[in-house]
């Protein structure tokens, strides 16, 4: 166990990245406890991504980034801002709202800061936001990405904790609202206090109606998505597979040719972001492994039942635990290796994985936003040119608004729970 944690520590520190790190501890292990056994490492590595619902990952990866050249973010904004943009703060609440939109399209929050904060972080500079305050709504309004189905995280935990992807897309549909709601509200207090501008625009049911119309075909994807997966009329590859092939003919209709001369450096970079989690995924297996032959998950259940926790003081410790490793963990490394050591646990005291698993993303959501890991906040700094810690104070108080549906959700289980129940009777 110390040779293992103790390794583990040692490569981290001197900036091995996350995947390797955990290979090379786990070798370090089995070389000093147990070489005959080195070779379980090779095997338990292929058995790791020998996981069939892992081929929709890279689909997924790729449906977001052609969403990204298709002409979708125009459309998203367009009609953003025509129904909340004449409200005070109004660039505010369109970044907020289609950030809302755009996470139930792309699955990947880093997709939402870029795409929608290359158009908008420099229109509400002009409009007389500050920099970092524009920034910081762009970074924490991306965090529903993460949470509104569909996802990409929600897909890495099902898969680590044999969970239905469909199950967990519902759970993070009402949290991931209310995520969006309250950075609103953040936005409509600080807009009245700071007099940010309001967008005067007209409003009449045939302008109404015809901003709908034009952002239908790309409203309808998140529907089709998320219902053929949660009906089980084709799996989560196929829904993924089928999402490219939709995003590339309605970006063909959008924006033309342009749609198809960008796919081949779409699916590259798809390919470098697949590997990279699958890295991730075969050498966490490979980890997760020791630490079952370590059993680390039963000391861990004995460690926390010698406090007489109840289910929720133990889901809100655990939603502590996972915003304070959300800080120095990347999203995928931390849901492979938190999954496998507090799941167990939170199964024993009769709380859902369903449930757990939307609280364990939506913490981590905040911690894509929290320096020095944050890739949200890298990417928005790669954009602005501004530096992370600027970033951050800037989106400080709408991240707190997650925290505080973190919290709700936490206490309120069924805030997550009451959709699946509802569509899956249980």
């Amino acid at each position: 166990m110390f040779i293992l944690l103790g390794s583990l520590f040692i490569f981290l520190l001197i900036g091995v990245p996350v995947a390797y790190a955990l290979g090379l501890a786990s070798v370090a292990y089995f070389m000093l406890e147990s070489p005959a056994a080195v070779g379980f490492v090779v095997q338990r590595f292929f058995a790791g991504i020998n996981n069939y619902p892992l081929v929709s990952l890279p689909f997924f990866i790729l449906m977001g980034l052609v969403m990204n050249t298709g002409g979708i973010t125009r459309r998203l904004l367009d009609l953003s801002m025509f129904f909340v943009g004449r409200f005070k703060g109004g660039l505010g609440h369109v970044n907020v709202v289609a950030s809302m939109i755009f996470g139930g399209i792309s699955g990947s929050s880093a997709s939402d800061t870029a795409s929608i904060g290359a158009v908008l972080i420099p229109e509400m500079e002009m409009r007389g936001y500050p920099i970092e305050v524009a920034a910081g709504i762009t970074v924490a309004s991306s965090t529903m990405g993460m949470i509104i189905p569909p996802s990409v995280p929600m897909i890495i935990y099902a898969i680590a904790a044999e969970e239905s992807i469909g199950q967990l897309f519902l759970g993070g549909i009402i949290p991931g609202i209310m995520v969006g709601l309250t950075q609103m509200l953040v936005i409509a207090y600080l807009a009245h206090r700071r007099g940010y501008p309001t967008e005067f625009i007209p409003f009449t049911l045939k302008a109404a109606w015809k901003e709908l119309i034009n952002a239908l075909p790309v409203l309808v994807m998140p529907i089709m998505i998320v219902g053929s997966v949660v009906f089980g009329f084709v799996t989560p590859t196929e829904t993924a597979g089928s999402a490219v092939v939709y995003g590339l003919i309605i970006g063909f209709f959008l924006v033309g040719l342009s749609v198809i001369r960008e796919l081949p450096a779409a699916m590259r970079q798809a390919i470098i972001m697949s590997a990279k989690i699958m890295m991730i995924i075969a050498f966490s297996q490979v980890f997760i492994t020791v630490l079952a032959l370590e059993r680390v998950p039963n000391q861990i259940s004995d460690f926390i039942s010698g406090f007489g926790l109840e289910p929720t003081g133990f889901i809100l410790l655990t939603a502590l635990l996972i915003l304070l490793a959300g800080t120095f963990i990347d999203v995928s490394p931390a849901i492979l290796l938190l999954t496998p050591v507090l799941l167990p646990v939170a199964q024993k005291m009769g709380i859902s994985g369903v449930h757990f698993g939307v609280v364990m993303i939506s913490g981590l959501a905040v911690g894509a936003c929290t320096p020095p890991v944050g890739n949200c906040l890298n990417v928005c700094a790669a954009i602005t040119r501004l530096p992370i810690g600027r970033i951050f104070l800037g989106a400080t108080p709408f991240l707190m608004a997650n925290v505080v549906v973190l919290f709700l959700i936490c206490v309120f289980p069924q805030l997550v729970l009451w959709i699946p129940g509802m569509m899956f009777g249980h």
